[in-house]
């Protein structure tokens, strides 16, 4: 008999005598045979496609021990690089409020399956429920399959959702809908579920066959144009809380760098000046286009971060610097922000273990890491995101 004592990075629980358990919960007991004996922090798991399904891994964990679990996943990263920092306690988006996923569709025998890939696997579960997705989301999946028949899918394609202002944007990849059938379907599914935007890629790019109006998310108070293929927080309530600790990071700063900056989701949000530096080509357009004739002072440019980093000269421009790269990290990046002269850094991650390789380049140059702000955005997974304030070691 043997405890669980912690949930490893890949989500088995990790018992006193080192033996690996999945789907079991810290608190639990493993018997010698490797039966698990429930324990106070273990759930019974809300979904029928549970564990089966791979959008979630961890729905056995009550929310204190899967907050611990997000927690320990930064701190392990961390010691990893022989760093340590204080860590706040976790905070997790509630259920079902997923605003964006992308969801896999096959057709077999005569049917459409859509839904996530099975754990490990690409094997398709056929969703009939969902405990993560919102519900704007989730109405529209059985009506999907419909449609995707109708349009006659081959093979495998992929359905893309995210929630616009204007309600719900939809892209389509692996197929291509052509004819007057295919434009009567598209249409009536639009019309019937008050789609904000349908749009296909066949591998040539995104063509939109609906959008009664333009397409924007609000990011900051201010309505931003949003392409297909954008970017956002997957939950509205992880914005808020990666947007706030952003903003407690930089302080009163007069003049920010926000690089990776997206379609702006903290350049929008920050007080003083901002300029934003961005590689992806629409959403430069897209936060040129929101910013030009308002009364906001951020400058947008188009920039490759990973082949162009701001040097050193440039950041000590700035009062701080916001950092949002994507899961690679940014190792160019902060090889030129350790030597920087800015008061602040505000580091958001989806990585933990890139985050801690940069956060090293960092502290060897004589910052520390002042706090992390664990985020749970995708809940019941073993993804981990994270917001972080670096400040210059005194002396």
């Amino acid at each position: 008999m043997s405890e669980v004592v912690r949930i490893a990075a890949q989500g088995d629980g990790v018992a006193a005598d080192g033996r690996h358990a999945p789907f079991a919960a810290p608190g639990d007991t493993l018997t010698g045979t490797g039966e698990i004996l429930p324990g106070p922090h273990h759930r019974q798991p809300p979904c029928r496609h549970f564990p089966e399904c791979g959008g979630c891994q961890l729905q056995h964990l009550d929310d204190a021990s899967y907050a611990d679990f997000i927690a320990d996943r930064i701190a392990a990263a961390l010691a990893s690089q022989g760093l340590s920092a204080p860590i706040r306690p976790a905070i997790l988006s509630p259920p079902n409020t997923r605003r964006r996923a992308t969801l896999h569709a096959e057709a077999r025998g005569g049917r459409v399956l859509l839904g996530f890939a099975a754990e490990k696997s690409h094997a398709i579960v056929d969703m009939r429920e969902c405990h993560i997705l919102a519900p704007e989301l989730f109405a529209l999946v059985p009506p999907l399959r419909v449609l995707l028949q109708r349009l006659a899918l081959r093979g495998r394609g992929d359905v893309h959702l995210s929630i616009a202002d204007q309600g719900v944007d939809i892209l389509l990849t692996g197929l291509r809908p052509d004819g007057l059938a295919a434009a009567d379907a598209i249409t009536a599914f639009c019309e019937r579920h008050r789609v904000a935007r349908l749009s296909v890629d066949d591998g040539l790019g995104p063509e939109t066959r609906w959008e009664p109006e333009p397409v924007t998310v609000t990011l900051g108070g201010i309505p931003v144009p949003f392409p297909p293929y954008g970017f956002l927080q997957a939950t509205r309530e992880g914005e808020a809380t990666l947007v706030a600790a952003v903003r407690e990071a930089i302080g009163t700063a007069r003049i920010t760098a926000d690089l990776f900056a997206g379609l702006g989701t903290f350049a929008l949000a920050l007080p003083g000046r901002v300029y934003a530096a961005e590689s992806a080509r629409e959403a430069v357009l897209a936060l040129k286009a929101t910013v030009h004739g308002r009364q906001r002072a951020v400058f947008v440019e188009y920039r490759d971060l990973f082949r162009r980093p701001l040097t050193t000269p440039e950041l000590d421009r700035f009062d701080a610097v916001v950092i949002d790269p994507p899961r690679a990290g940014a190792r160019e990046q902060a090889a030129t922000l350790a030597v920087c002269r800015v008061q602040a850094i505000a580091y958001v991650s989806c990585n933990p273990g890139s985050f801690a390789r940069d956060a090293k380049t960092l502290c060897e140059g004589g910052w520390r890491i002042d706090w992390v702000q664990p985020v749970g955005q995708f809940r019941w997974s073993t993804h981990v995101e994270l917001a972080a304030r670096f400040v210059r070691q005194p002396g």
